[in-house]
């Protein structure tokens, strides 16, 4: 993650439904569980969780059904009002904001992508694409220029013309991130926006968004109960239990190190040497001089070392950086036990 400012910063977030659900944490004892809360006639939503987001980067958040993961990032774009805790976007407080300040943040500054594509039925799709900026007061010219624009971007031009009865559902899928783009966001949140689809559609969109993210480099906050999505998109992963945030880390740290049994349990059936990356293996030099012979890439996963690593008998392999300078040193051993189990 960046050293500068995150985009998006929470601290001690909790979102609690019920009666008074203010007054009731005010006095709530600390350390009171997810089920002591129910008990109490309450749920927690979300459950003291302080996350960071930074500039340009993916987190995703996964979890089980009503784990809270949508509920937070509602929370992030206060689709949900708050109990407790700050959250802020780019440096502001959201829920300082008047309505009319938190109207115009979302407007510039945020695009949202759900499950349900909530496409209008009866507009073409380069009207449902430039439905956002005409809401915005943009002129017909304008808007639709920068719908077209957007259109190729996803992979749809020559179907501006089209209804969406007419798409299938990943082209469908493709007009709602086309929406989502045309304000030109700089956060976007997309909640599940491929579990509709079906597995080929669904990789071919992963595929796509992956494009799109190399392009445009936003800072996006992803929500799937997919691990391997998760893996495949990630520079970090949040996982939620219970509305509350179990470990957040990158993948490969997620995988060698999971923080809780629940957190393992996701990681369980997950092959680590497609997985980890040679650099989160890697010894520091240190001022000590760097191992002969063809280095490996940092970013370089076991799995695709795994010939050299059989092959080569030495304990310790270059590792280079993207520029091609050595920075450190894989250890085969531990290399090893990644690829095929240290048992």
């Amino acid at each position: 993650m960046n050293a500068e400012a995150p985009v998006i910063l929470a601290r001690n977030v909790w979102k609690l439904f019920g009666a008074d659900p203010e007054g009731y944490l005010a006095k709530m004892p600390p350390d009171r569980s997810y089920e002591d809360i129910r008990a109490d006639g309450y749920i927690a939503g979300v459950k003291n969780v302080s996350l960071e987001v930074g500039r340009g980067e993916m987190l995703v958040i996964m979890g089980l059904s009503g784990s809270g993961k949508s509920t937070l990032v509602r929370c992030f774009c206060r689709l949900h009002d708050i109990t407790g805790g700050t959250i802020e976007v780019e440096g502001q407080d959201i829920m300082s904001l008047s309505e009319r300040e938190l109207i115009e943040l979302r407007r510039s500054k945020m695009g949202m992508v759900f499950q349900s594509f909530g496409l209008l039925p009866h507009r073409t799709v380069l009207d449902n694409v430039a439905f956002p900026l005409e809401m915005r007061g943009q002129d017909r010219h304008a808007r639709r220029e920068r719908a077209l624009e957007v259109i190729r971007l996803v992979g749809l031009e020559g179907r501006e013309d089209y209804f969406p009865r007419e798409l299938s559902g990943g082209q469908q899928q493709r007009v709602g991130i086309a929406r989502s783009l045309a304000i030109e966001p700089d956060i976007w949140f997309l909640d599940e926006p491929f579990s509709a689809l079906d597995p080929l559609i669904r990789r071919e969109m992963q595929d796509e968004f992956l494009r799109l993210q190399g392009l445009l480099g936003k800072t996006i906050v992803f929500i799937t109960h997919d691990f391997d999505e998760a893996l495949r998109l990630a520079d970090r992963i949040a996982i939620m239990k219970d509305g509350a945030v179990e470990q957040c880390d990158t993948p490969d740290r997620i995988v060698l190190e999971p923080a809780t049994e629940y957190v393992a349990k996701f990681t369980e059936e997950i092959d680590k040497a497609r997985v980890v990356h040679a650099g989160v293996l890697m010894q520091p030099l240190n001022g000590a001089a760097a191992p002969e012979g063809e280095a490996v890439a940092a970013g370089a996963t076991i799995l695709s070392l795994a010939r050299r690593l059989v092959q080569d008998d030495r304990d310790l392999l270059p590792v280079a950086d993207e520029s091609g300078r050595v920075v450190g040193a894989l250890p085969r051993q531990a290399a090893l036990e990644v690829l095929l189990g240290d048992g």
